[in-house]
This record gives C-alpha cells, sequence and structure tokens, in this order.
C-alpha cells in the first residue's frame, strides 16, 4: 500500500495586468552543494510568525458598494458617500477569524481605488469624508481593537503600488492625465504608512501586495518608515533590506509549491493577477524569506476573484474539503495560510462565510487536537510504534527552525505487517511537513533523514 501524495492543480488566474516578478534563485551555485552550506536562520519574528499558521486578509472597499467600478478607469472613482455600513462590527469578523482557528488578521486599509478606511491627512478620499458614522470614525481603529480583545495579533495592508484616485498603477508609478507628480504621491505614502504604522500600536505583519517601487526608481522611502515606526513586523514583499520578510508562493489560491523552502535568494514582487511557477525557494537561500499562501474563502471564479463580496454569491464559498485540501497544500509545506474573509454592504462578515469559517475551524480541531502518538530527537532516524494499531490519517513533520533547515533529504517508511515500505521521501521539512496516510493502519512508523547539514533537530513526528 502506498501513501496518496496530494496533487495541487494551480489554475491560470487571468492576466488583468503585468506583473513585476522577481524571481527565486532556484539552481545552486556552481560547484556547491546545499549540505556543504551553513543553514540560514530565522530572525525571532519569523519564527514566531511561524507558529501561528493560520491568518486571515479582511478586504472591504468601493466595489462591496459599486461593484461595476475598475480603478484603472481613472477619474471614475465613486463619491466617498456611497460607502455607509449601517452595521459595522468589526468584533464580529475578529470572532469569524478566530473561530477558524487564525491567530493574526491583516487588514486591507486600503486598497487599490485609493479609499482609506481610516481618517487619513494625505488627502480626502476617506472614510472621514463618507456618511458612516458622520465622517467620524476610523475602521482601522477598530479593527486593531478587536484584534487584541479577540486574540489575535494585527496587521494592516495598504497598496503603495496602486491608487484609483491618485491615478497610480503598479509598480506605483503615477499615470499620465494625473494632477499630482511622483513626488506629491511619494508624499502621500509616506504620509499615510507613518499614520499607520505609528498611531495604532505595534502589527505582527504589514503586506506589500506587488512589493515596493525602490527609491532607485523613483518611489518613496519606505524602508526607513518601516525600519522607525515598526522594524519587528513581518513584511509580505517588502522591501529587502528588512530583516523579517515572507514572500508569496505564486498563486492565490492556497497552494504551496514542493518543496517549499523557507530560504530564498529574493523576496517576490508581483501583484497576484498571475500566476508564477519557481516561487519554492532554494535550498541554498542566502536569506530566510518563507512563503505565505494566501487564498478566498469564496471561489476565484466569483465576484473579484473572491476576495470582495457582491450580492447572490453565497454558493461560492468552498467546501470544508476543500480548504483541508490548501490546508494541507499549504500550512502541510512549510508556509503559513492567510484566509482571504470578504465583508457585505452590512459591514458584516456575511453568514454563510462565519459558518464556514467555524466549520473548517472545527474540522482543524477535530483532526489535529490529539496525536495518537508523537517523539522528538537529533538525529537521522526516529521511530513510532502505533499503540492498538489506530488508522491514521495523516503523518506530522516538523523540524526545530531555529537551527535553520537542516533537512535536505528524508523518506518514511511504514510496517504494515509486510515488512517495511517506503511511503513519502521529500526534501524539505522546515516548520511543519502534513503527509496524508489515509486510514492506513502502520504497525510501526519511521523517518530516516537521508540528506542534511549540521544536525537534524525534529521537534516532531507524531501520527494522527
Amino acid at each position: 500500500m502506498r501513501l496518496t501524495v496530494i496533487l495541487c492543480m494551480n489554475r491560470l488566474l487571468a492576466p488583468l495586468t503585468a506583473a513585476t516578478v522577481c524571481l527565486l534563485g532556484l539552481a545552486n551555485t556552481w560547484g556547491e552543494t546545499p549540505s556543504s552550506k551553513p543553514a540560514v536562520t530565522p530572525t525571532p519574528q519569523q519564527r514566531e510568525w511561524a507558529e501561528q499558521e493560520l491568518g486571515v486578509i479582511i478586504h472591504f472597499d468601493m466595489p462591496t458598494y459599486v461593484p461595476g467600478y475598475n480603478w484603472r478607469q481613472f477619474g471614475t472613482h465613486p463619491a466617498p458617500s456611497v460607502f455607509n455600513p449601517t452595521h459595522l462590527d468589526t468584533d464580529q469578523w475578529l470572532k469569524a477569524a478566530r473561530d477558524m482557528g487564525a491567530k493574526y488578521a491583516v487588514l486591507v486599509a486600503k486598497h487599490c481605488s485609493g479609499f482609506s478606511l481610516w481618517p487619513t491627512k494625505a488627502h480626502e478620499y476617506s472614510v472621514k469624508n463618507s456618511p458612516w458614522k458622520n465622517g467620524k470614525g476610523d475602521i482601522v481603529a477598530d479593527f486593531v481593537q478587536s484584534c487584541r480583545k479577540m486574540g489575535i495579533k494585527p496587521g494592516i495592508y495598504a497598496s503603495t503600488a496602486a491608487n484609483g484616485y491618485c491615478y497610480v498603477d503598479n509598480p506605483g508609478k503615477v499615470q499620465p492625465g494625473a494632477k499630482i507628480t511622483q513626488q506629491d504621491y511619494n508624499k502621500i505614502v509616506e504620509t499615510q504608512l507613518t499614520e499607520l504604522w505609528s498611531n495604532y500600536g505595534k502589527l505582527f505583519e504589514v503586506w506589500f501586495d506587488g512589493g515596493v517601487l525602490p527609491i532607485s526608481e523613483g518611489g518613496a522611502n519606505v524602508s526607513a518608515l518601516l525600519k522607525k515606526y515598526q522594524p519587528d513586523a513581518i513584511a509580505f514583499q517588502g522591501p529587502e533590506d528588512h530583516p523579517n520578510l515572507i514572500r508569496w508562493v505564486g498563486n492565490e489560491e492556497g497552494f504551496a509549491p514542493d518543496p517549499c523552502w523557507g530560504t530564498a535568494n529574493a523576496t517576490t514582487k508581483a501583484d497576484g493577477t498571475i500566476k508564477i511557477e519557481g516561487m519554492g525557494g532554494s535550498a541554498t537561500g542566502s536569506i530566510w524569506c518563507p512563503g505565505e499562501a494566501d487564498l478566498t474563502l469564496r471561489r476565484n471564479s466569483s465576484f473579484q476573484g473572491g476576495w470582495f463580496w457582491t450580492k447572490g454569491q453565497d454558493n461560492t464559498l468552498f467546501s470544508v474539503d476543500d480548504m483541508m485540501h490548501k490546508y494541507i497544500c499549504s500550512v502541510g509545506r512549510n508556509t503559513n495560510m492567510l484566509v482571504g474573509i470578504v465583508i457585505d454592504d452590512r459591514g458584516l462578515v456575511p453568514d454563510a462565510d462565519v459558518r464556514r469559517l467555524k466549520e473548517f475551524g472545527d474540522r482543524l480541531r477535530q483532526d489535529f487536537a490529539n496525536p495518537i502518538v508523537t517523539t522528538q530527537g537529533k538525529g537521522n532516524n526516529l521511530e513510532l510504534v502505533n499503540p492498538d494499531n489506530r488508522s491514521v490519517r495523516y503523518i506530522v513533520l516538523r523540524e526545530r527552525i531555529a537551527n535553520g533547515e537542516c533537512v535536505l533529504g528524508y523518506k518514511v517508511e511504514w510496517d504494515t505487517g509486510k515488512g517495511w515500505e517506503t511511503v513519502f521521501e521529500g526534501q524539505v521539512i522546515g516548520n511543519k511537513r502534513i503527509i496524508q496516510a489515509d486510514g492506513a493502519i502502520p504497525k510501526k512508523v519511521r523517518l530516516t533523514v537521508t540528506d542534511f547539514r549540521g544536525t537534524p533537530d525534529i521537534r516532531e513526528f507524531s501520527l494522527y
């Protein structure tokens, strides 16, 4: 009997725009083998980030109220008066996230329209000129307060690469017809990031979908602001000199490449509108920059790729089985899983989405609450005895990543009464590897590290 290995098929996303991509170095340096190089290690902040495993990213912007709006049709942005979420409740948002099991949450404080969910001083296109709370509200402040109330680590995404209100398109450049210069836009970016990073306390993660336009190409000095206000924050596709980077995995479907190393030779710069191959990092990567697999709770074929709400699409939610498949192909492949949550025109997570998030969380807790048997240890070989010949659904491997990724190759074998049989072979374990066992009943299971650098330190070897 052989293990059923999950094949995660990625669907090509519509090429809405040409992405700026920095492909990760995949080949080894000539004459150099992975085992001959010392392991690159993560920062304490990156280790803490990996421990969270599950997060959410929350989208709420003008398309919720004007579904036909296209931010690239510059000068057609909806008036702030259309934004009026009469029942907005950020506690409800974060409770839904907590029920799924999320440990951190990223609010899209400003998406591509340029409309800002806080009363920014940078321009007039924000909640301060909307009827919601008579222009006196601040969704970012409410969100952060709810995160702390629910025990969830807060994060913020404010796109620097796109802004319809300012006539700015990827990768952050002012387009013809704008009433402002590139220098004016840089000032807006710096003002807004200063507000977001200095007014709401410590942030766990900051997002830069599409990367950051470098100063050398005319961009704002984002790196200096990040260093000044949020030096400990994890930065998704952030400035290359930031110490706590994470990268995109190449699609918005929650499927990490296999193998997917925590190390790479560069961060990524892509706007997410096309699928990118070759994003698995490198065993000889020079920086620790692990992957974060972002995905939508609603199917990518639904409104705005599933990132935003529109009426009549509750039936586009992925099933619990779908979400489990994505979990195993993300968290189970050495990345974190970031689930996109939509907010409806009331200002709430839709009822159907609330139910699905809880159902998914319940399934995770049911499947991974208590291992049948577990062990840990240093060295090349570990073995488990299956007590009472119980049925096994998952084999979970974890490496102690404080020492870097020392395991470069391994195999898992089991004995079902017919002698030892190899059922899985892989390269990277990293923070977590999940292997489906399909209800097999092995008497023993063993892990053999076949290629390594330093001393392999297995934090967990478990049967569930």
